[in-house]
């Protein structure tokens, strides 16, 4: 099993869990959880943090029973005399409808008859002009039924007050769709005002508010169901009986509550009936104070034309919300919020597509990652996820902007980068696995630089079989078979000699980019141009070589030097042979061993060449190929013709004699001609003239040591000459 597969396969179980990711992400997303509801709303915060509503002044004006009022007309509740007189005062200044954000659930305390009733030492005639005197909330009822009035009610869950809650006054709803009470906010309990009250007003609406999980509000019901009634909002009720609309219209789908209109008006809704209110700074200017008014201190104009809520701001009656933009925000101020959204056409949506959209974005995001996380680098992976966050981002930015919707940007992001973390963590455990296979697999036959080139750029490394040229070394001790005799007694003393003469020569091999393949007994197998490539292998190689027998003629210089002088050893010799040619490289064995290594006629013919560095007594025997691209570079001579198994023509067969600055010397220039004028008179078969050519060669042939050489040339010659039927 090559690398490169198992590459592939850990890039395959990368792409499975980053899809069994996404797949529990999306389940994730269906099932809508509290955390991820909340992050998606706290993005939506966010939003109203950058890009508040514009607010307005001339739509909805607030009486605000605030800390200054109660100071100076007593605690709360007021008198209904009082409110009478607010309603008169809003009405003269040009109010048009008022809605009550407080609750008249109890009689008034203060009122003429109970006075009668609990005042002490009063007159019989007193007592009895009292209860002559028309009650406060009959004062109020009266006063009321004179305006244009929308009382407040109060949804709650649990039922303290059971004996005064009654049945909701059915408000004119229209429904087209189903029926939308399964997806309304649902209040098991309505407390209401004073029946007398109720009867007077012109509307009625609930203005109960229920905070998200985190207890900001966001949304604010305009409908609900009440002691199994629909009813509207306070807010919604006031823009009916302002535009003087019999009914509110609720439209609705297999989803739920699409939208709520009045008149011409329509207001979208998430499928609950709820409304996200685009908040807009909180604005002093809408604010009247009651005392203000009721003193006859406030603009004239102030509540001009306007649609007025009466509440309160003051800390003390615990009516203060918290919300996107404001920690405590005065409850009446959510109210005049949405009557501003919904009149100025501003209010947010959330349609129930808008989930589809991001569930479809964030599959896209992420399918897109898997698919290109194993074909790009990690570089440009980065852009592109950055990128699509962009834009992401922006496409969610200019639809809050500009189209007042709401798309939720985390869920995409959030899953698209938990499904990037995943491939990157993949990827890293892919390639650090790669790494020590790579390291571990070519340390001992690699040198460290080029076991982390490898490791480091896998991709270069080609494991599954593949042709290539190839430069090959053998090299073999000489005399080995006689060295093992003298160490017959001493099989550690041998395998120590064998490992000091291995490592330096493994050494020369390595640090000139070859690959050690095997070794085989006393002889090393080793080869350029592979996992690596190495556009100048025959050079690397053929230094290699030289660096060998440097290192050789040091080891025996060691040797010596730590035996006495009166016990000489015999120097260690090798010969080496390279060939240069077309291979096939890869992994080779079974399935439970392989190598990595070369087969070939190249790999035979560089094992045969080294053989024959005995017979012609040089240390170094490399082929034609190899000879023509060192030339140059080193001090090459031919030394014969080799007739190679599938090839018509003799291969030409070279020894180095050393590096440059002996191919440049004039000696070896002038034995090299007198070799080549030796070798063509010998292959002319002109015996005569050939041997005169060894003569002349063997002048200079002392320096470089190729006596053996020329003895063998001169007894193959005599042989010829004694035997001319061998040679037809």
């Amino acid at each position: 099993m090559s690398l490169v597969l198992k590459r592939m396969r850990r890039v395959g179980i990368g792409r499975i869990v980053g899809l069994l990711l996404l797949v529990a992400l999306l389940a994730l997303r269906i099932w809508d959880p509290s955390p991820v509801e909340a992050l998606r709303q706290k993005s939506f915060d966010v939003y109203q943090l950058l890009h508040p509503r514009a607010a307005r002044q001339d739509l909805v004006a607030i009486v605000d029973v605030d800390e200054r009022s109660l100071r100076a007309l007593g605690q709360w509740p007021w008198p209904r005399t009082v409110m009478a007189d607010m309603i008169s005062k809003i009405v003269e200044r040009g109010g048009t409808v008022i809605g009550f954000d407080v609750l008249f659930p109890e009689p008034d305390r203060s009122s003429p008859e109970v006075a009668a009733e609990t005042f002490r030492g009063m007159d019989d005639a007193t007592r009895e002009k009292l209860r002559r005197l028309p009650g406060n909330d009959a004062v109020f009822a009266d006063t009321i039924r004179k305006a244009r009035v929308v009382l407040g009610q109060s949804g709650y869950r649990v039922s303290g007050t059971a004996a005064v809650a009654r049945p909701a006054i059915q408000a004119g709803i229209a429904i087209l769709g189903p029926d939308p009470r399964p997806s309304l906010v649902d209040f098991p309990h309505l407390l209401r005002n004073l029946p007398v009250l109720d009867e007077a007003a012109q509307g009625h609406g609930i203005f109960s508010i229920i905070p998200e999980q985190d207890g900001v509000i966001r949304r604010v019901p305009v409908v609900a169901v009440a002691d199994g009634t629909i009813v509207p909002a306070l807010s919604l009720e006031m823009l009916r009986v302002v535009k003087g609309s019999g009914a509110i219209l609720i439209k609705t789908d297999a989803s739920g509550v699409r939208s709520v209109g009045v008149d011409d008006l329509e207001i979208p809704t998430d499928g609950k009936g709820r409304v996200w209110i685009h908040f807009s700074p909180l604005n002093p200017g809408r604010y009247v104070s009651a005392i203000d008014l009721m003193q006859g201190r406030a603009p004239a104009d102030s509540l001009a034309g306007r649609m007025v809520l009466i509440g309160t701001s003051a800390a003390g009656l615990l009516d203060l919300k918290i919300t996107p933009t404001h920690p405590a925000l005065p409850g009446v101020e959510l109210h005049a919020q949405l009557l501003e959204s919904a009149l100025t056409g501003s209010t947010l949506s959330r349609p129930g597509y808008t989930a589809f959209i991001e569930v479809v974005l964030a599959t896209l995001l992420s399918l897109t990652l898997i698919g290109l996380a194993p074909k790009v680098n990690a570089g440009t992976l980065f852009v592109l996820g950055g990128t699509t966050a962009t834009v992401t981002l922006g496409v969610s930015w200019y639809c809050f902007s500009f189209l007042d919707l709401l798309i939720d940007y985390t869920f995409p992001l959030v899953s698209s980068l938990l499904v990037y973390t995943v491939l990157v963590c993949t990827n890293y455990a892919t390639v650090s696995a790669d790494r020590y296979r790579i390291r571990s697999a070519f340390s001992q036959y690699l040198s460290p630089d080029l076991v982390e080139q490898l490791a480091q750029s896998p991709e270069k490394l080609t494991l599954g079989g593949e042709q290539r040229e190839l430069t090959v070394l053998f090299s073999d001790i000489r005399g080995f078979t006689a060295i093992s005799e003298s160490y017959k007694n001493d099989p550690q003393g041998l395998t120590a000699l064998i490992n000091r003469l291995f490592t330096p020569l493994t050494r020369d091999i390595m640090e000139r980019r070859g690959t050690i393949d095997k070794y085989m007994g006393d002889a090393i197998m080793a080869f350029w141009n592979a996992p690596l490539d190495d556009l100048v292998h025959e050079l690397n190689a053929c230094e290699a070589a030289c660096a060998m027998l440097d290192s050789l003629k040091a080891l025996n210089e060691q040797r010596q030097r730590e035996l006495s002088d009166d016990h000489p050893v015999p120097p260690l010799r090798i010969g080496i042979g390279l060939n240069t040619g077309l291979c096939v490289v890869g992994n080779f064995g079974s399935d439970l061993h392989f190598n990595y290594s070369v087969l070939g006629d190249t790999v035979n013919l560089a094992s045969r060449l080294e053989s024959l560095t005995k017979q012609y007594g040089v240390s170094i025997v490399i082929g034609d190929k190899t000879a023509q691209a060192v030339r140059t570079r080193f001090a090459v001579l031919e030394i014969d013709h080799l007739q190679v198994r599938g090839k018509r023509e003799p291969e030409r067969i070279f020894t180095i004699l050393g590096r440059a600055d002996v191919g440049a010397s004039p000696d070896f220039a002038e034995l090299n001609e007198r070799n080549s004028a030796m070798l063509n008179a010998y292959r002319c078969r002109e015996w005569s003239q050939a041997l005169e050519r060894i003569l002349l060669c063997r002048e200079l042939s002392n320096k470089f040591g190729l006596d053996e050489y020329y003895e063998l040339y001169i007894h193959r010659i005599r042989h010829l000459i004694d035997t001319p039927l061998s040679s037809s």
